[in-house]
């Protein structure tokens, strides 16, 4: 009876002996955020814009999406062969606030001329640049369309690879040849995979991809498949990489990893802007404009 009396008071005295740690966590200037992921069916008539731009917070919390100064622009065309950073026949779409405080950008309804772009006009060889102002400076980002080949096959499979609830996707698609293609799976729910054309050139080329969510049988899945410049995957691969399927890759990124959105204020020729020698002063996130394919399965 005295050892259990002894163990009782250890414990209550441990518990009792408790102390509140105040870490201090240090804190940055907030940094803005642009999520400029677009996504191009080109069976439909346009391209489904919407850009959202937010700001980071101090650790530990979510970022919140903020203003711009004015509206967004995105300019689009062709590029001249002989001087490929002057855009011929230079076309734009001016961007508003869905809402207020809701920091999602959208073709303004109340301009004079539709300000969707539709995508009969869109090209592989189109590239597109946007324009916009936040708390007194300028940013802009240049992105080509990346085309991309569709799934052919997509099936379930029965084998596992950590858990025994992994859900086996086989994936089947065809590379085209003799072209450096670069791809980016979407699996949903921030899960992603980036791919490219190394080793595969030309070929048909099946492979799995194993999700460890909690999948329920009869529960439909949707899978996409999109295009990517190097730039673009390069930047996807490492996010990838560094959030580990935590979701997220573009609303809050896991460092502070440089895409293509550069800090333009002062510059003389916002078309030149990849080497603006400002290596602190940059947002992050990217803005991209890919051709998108989708498949869907019902799981097992």
């Amino acid at each position: 009876m005295r050892k259990y009396t002894f163990i009782l008071f250890v414990v209550v005295s441990l518990l009792s002996c408790e102390d509140v740690i105040d870490v201090e966590l240090q804190t940055t200037e907030p940094r803005l955020v642009v999520n400029g992921l677009l996504r191009v069916d080109l069976n439909q008539e346009f391209i489904p814009i919407e850009i959202k731009v937010s700001e980071t917070t101090n650790f530990f919390e979510n970022n919140i999406p903020t203003q711009l100064d004015d509206n967004a622009v995105i300019f689009y065309g062709e590029p001249d062969p002989d001087a490929p950073e002057i855009i011929n026949d230079i076309k734009s779409s001016s961007l508003t606030e869905l809402d207020a405080g809701s920091g999602i950008y959208v073709p303004d309804p109340s301009f004079d001329g539709d300000q969707r772009i539709p995508t009969s006009l869109i090209t592989p060889n189109t590239v597109f640049i946007l324009i916009m102002q936040h708390k007194g400076r300028r940013y802009a980002a240049r992105t080509p369309f990346a085309t991309t080949v569709p799934i052919d096959n997509l099936e379930q499979g029965t084998e596992t690879l950590f858990d025994e609830d992994d859900k086996e996707l086989k994936i089947t698609i065809t590379d085209q040849a003799n072209v450096d293609n670069y791809y980016l799976f979407d699996f949903d729910e921030g899960e992603f995979l980036a791919l490219d054309d190394q080793f595969i050139d030309g070929q048909e080329f099946e492979f799995s991809y194993f999700v460890d969510r909690d999948l329920e049988a009869g529960q439909e899945l949707e899978i996409s498949i999109l295009g990517a410049d190097l730039d673009f995957f390069n930047y996807m691969d490492l996010l990838v990489e560094q959030t580990e399927s935590d979701g997220g890759v573009f609303e809050t990124p896991a460092a502070t990893v440089r895409g293509n959105v550069f800090d333009v204020t002062g510059l003389d020729n916002n078309l030149l802007f990849d080497n603006v020698n400002r290596p602190d002063a940059f947002p992050l996130g990217y803005f991209a404009v890919v051709q998108e394919f989708k498949r869907t399965i019902i799981l097992e």
